[in-house]
């Protein structure tokens, strides 16, 4: 997806990279109402889900949607979800968090967004990301619309 925003960057976005917990997942699970956005991503973006997978289930949530995950151990969380994202391409990747892992990979990204959902957002992940939303549901909804895109981020 091409983007060209006025008065801030023009973008060329082809990844979207999803946290798992609190981001996709409340509690481990992925609601349906996530899991039929994401199939909707799909046709626009080659997608990853991010996770220390603190569940032990994000393998077996994923497994029938069109998304590759990559695990990691918790300790290094944050280093290893912004290496994915630098060996994409920063500049070509959406990065959706919520937590303060996500910090870094949201630092880099060619668009960011935060989401405030109910397992909450470490508050300075906002101050890192582009956009803040209210839902899991909003970020992909916003992620795959350039109208929104400009209409929140035109100078």
């Amino acid at each position: 997806m091409k983007i060209e925003i006025p008065g801030y960057k023009e973008l060329d976005l082809k990844y979207l990279v999803l946290d798992y917990n609190g981001t996709i997942a409340r509690d481990g699970i992925i609601p349906e109402s996530i899991r039929k956005r994401i199939t909707e991503a799909s046709k626009q973006f080659q997608i990853y889900v991010v996770t220390a997978d603190t569940h032990g289930n994000a393998a077996r949530e994923c497994r029938l949607l069109p998304v590759e995950v990559k695990t990691f151990p918790s300790a290094g969380a944050a280093q290893e979800k912004e290496k994915i994202v630098e060996a994409l391409g920063a500049q070509h990747c959406i990065c959706i968090g919520n937590g303060r892992n996500d910090m870094a990979m949201c630092r880099i990204a060619g668009l960011s967004v935060a989401v405030m959902d109910a397992e909450g957002m470490y508050a300075k992940l906002a101050g890192e990301a582009d956009v803040c939303v209210r839902s899991m549901e909003e970020a992909l909804e916003f992620a795959v619309s350039p109208t929104r895109v400009i209409a929140t981020l035109r100078g």
